[in-house]
């Protein structure tokens, strides 16, 4: 790492000391009880400064440390001449007791601009006004023309804040970006755009590319980030962002009360977990709930959007949202909204101000093969205008709803904007419940009871044998008043068995996985909803 010395005639290169004549890896301190005109490396001889840290290029093995419960001011800028790698990365962490917290000045708290094989553990970043305006917390870049992803990177334990974006992935327009990147076990909260977010070169859907690969994000939690009024010609205030990845994975993470005050002029909007212009993501045991929108759109717990294809929502739980707990979405043209699956998952009481969204939400532009199964919806809502439990809108086909539990107190259990044949969306095997009068909408069409809208859509069928059914399924305490469920167990059906017309999902080509939202292995005899009755050994 080095300071970037500018050139001309008149101006002078900054002095860089060297690095000490020491082989094989080191390691520095900085504290600030230290002195810069030492060599750093130990806690008796540790630097002062993150600025004279900043100066001297890190090779493969070495280790920034800073004094645990101190505070350091300004930022750290790792470049292409500072080399990690894989078996021997660049660590910069805390010693003693806590974290050390870096306080950036305008400036990304630790930039990373291409390289890899680095490791971030155990600090707290935070910026201020200007830093929370245009950087990140902890930002990697890509901008080289050699179109190489950069290998390995670890960020772990830390708690970022008051920045644009708590941690940015990023490339240039013509670059490839990270592979191998883990984050885990941190918080991202009070940034102004998002907690979490990466993104890439524009989405071609002829010949797509992905940026990133294979990155794991577990055990994230990512609040409070509130989204920028001022923003009308994007969305901001998202919890967690994967735009431009392929092969990876957000598990176990928390995503709440984001987006507040996202600008009620955009005609897009934040969402607490999402992806977009992304292949093979699985976004599974996370939550999201109390997740807000400034605009006319949005405001979710989890997203599908624009050109994601063979990806998975699963083992998820959404509840109190702004707008759909699950929305699956393709507003763009181009065919590459496809195979994918939402299953095992749990929406409560979602779309709270955004009535024209649902519990499970899927439309768009030409999408095609998707499946929903398997998941639990109640939605409690009062007013005229009230959410369904499932949204349909225009423009897919290869669409498969089987065996989820719909349940809602008198709005529409089902509500399709479109007249869908059984050729284009098929809907069996589902429970429709309601604690009032039972409606479900198609097309232009209002059903007030199963066996007519069987009769004159052709759904809730398979050959002569009719499924589906608007049975009780008796979640305990469905119409009690819930507020936070943040620790709390889903609703579980109190009579699974009673419940008939579920479909075996294999007997139409459809592999349900392993287990349920529990994590208990399936029984050949399924029922409907996310909680399935236990198989026998």
């Amino acid at each position: 790492m080095g300071a970037i010395a500018l050139t001309g005639c008149d101006v002078l290169k900054p002095y860089t000391p060297p690095r000490p004549p020491v082989k094989g890896a080191l390691t520095f301190y900085v504290s600030p009880e230290g002195d810069d005109d030492q060599d750093g490396l130990s806690e008796a001889t540790a630097w002062r400064t993150l600025a004279r840290a900043d100066q001297v290029p890190f090779r493969p093995g070495d280790r920034l440390r800073l004094k645990g419960g101190e505070r350091f001011v300004g930022g750290l800028t790792i470049g292409a001449g500072d080399a990690g790698s894989t078996p021997k990365p660049v660590v910069i962490d805390s010693y003693g007791t806590g974290r050390a917290t870096i306080a950036a000045r305008g400036t990304a708290g630790i930039a990373l601009h291409n390289t890899a094989g680095v490791e971030i553990r155990n600090l707290t970043i935070v910026g201020d006004a200007k830093a929370q305006r245009n950087e990140a917390g902890i930002s990697l870049f890509n901008d080289r023309r050699d179109r190489k992803p950069l290998d390995h990177v670890r960020v772990s334990g830390v708690d970022v804040s008051r920045f644009q974006y708590g941690i940015s992935l990023g490339t240039g327009p013509k670059s490839s970006g990270f592979r191998d990147v883990r984050i885990s076990d941190s918080a991202v909260h009070h940034n102004q755009d998002a907690g979490l977010v990466t993104y890439g070169p524009s989405f071609t859907a002829e010949e797509p590319t992905y940026a990133h690969e294979k990155l794991v994000i577990t055990r994230v939690k990512a609040y409070s980030n509130p989204g920028d009024p001022t923003a009308d010609d994007r969305n901001t205030g998202s919890g967690i962002v994967l735009g431009s990845v392929r092969d990876s994975t957000v598990q176990q993470s928390v995503s709440y009360d984001n987006g507040a005050k996202s600008s009620a002029g955009a005609e897009e909007g934040p969402e607490g977990i999402w992806t977009y212009d992304s292949t093979r993501v699985v976004i599974q045991n996370n939550k999201a709930y109390r997740n807000h929108t400034g605009s006319r759109v949005d405001g979710g717990g989890f997203g599908l959007d624009n050109n994601v294809s063979s990806s998975v929502l699963q083992y998820n739980l959404s509840y109190g949202n702004d707008g759909a707990g699950f929305l699956v979405y393709s507003g763009e043209s181009t065919n590459a909204h496809k195979d994918n699956v939402v299953r095992f998952n749990y929406s409560w009481d979602d779309a709270r101000k955004l009535s024209w969204y649902g519990g499970i939400v899927a439309f768009g532009n030409l999408m095609r093969n998707l499946d929903i199964y398997h998941n639990t919806v109640i939605l409690r809502s009062s007013g005229n205008d009230r959410p369904p439990a499932l949204r349909l809108r225009n423009g897919m086909r290869g669409v498969g709803v089987r065996n989820n539990i719909f349940v809602t107190n008198g709005a529409p259990v089902v509500n399709s904007d479109t007249n869908y044949t059984p050729a284009l969306v098929r809907l069996q095997g589902n429970d429709y419940f309601s604690t009032g009068d039972w409606k479900l909408q198609w097309g232009k069409a209002r059903y007030s009871d199963l066996d007519a809208w069987r009769n004159r859509a052709g759904q809730e069928q398979m050959g002569a044998v009719l499924t589906g059914s608007t049975a009780d399924p008796c979640l305990m305490g469905a119409v009690a008043p819930v507020t936070d469920l943040a620790g709390a167990t889903p609703l579980v059906s109190q009579c699974a068995d009673e419940l008939e017309g579920a479909v075996k999902l294999r007997s139409v080509g459809v592999d349900p996985g392993p287990v349920d939202y529990f994590g208990a292995r399936l029984s050949t005899a399924p029922s409907a909803g996310a909680a399935q009755p236990r198989a026998e050994d």
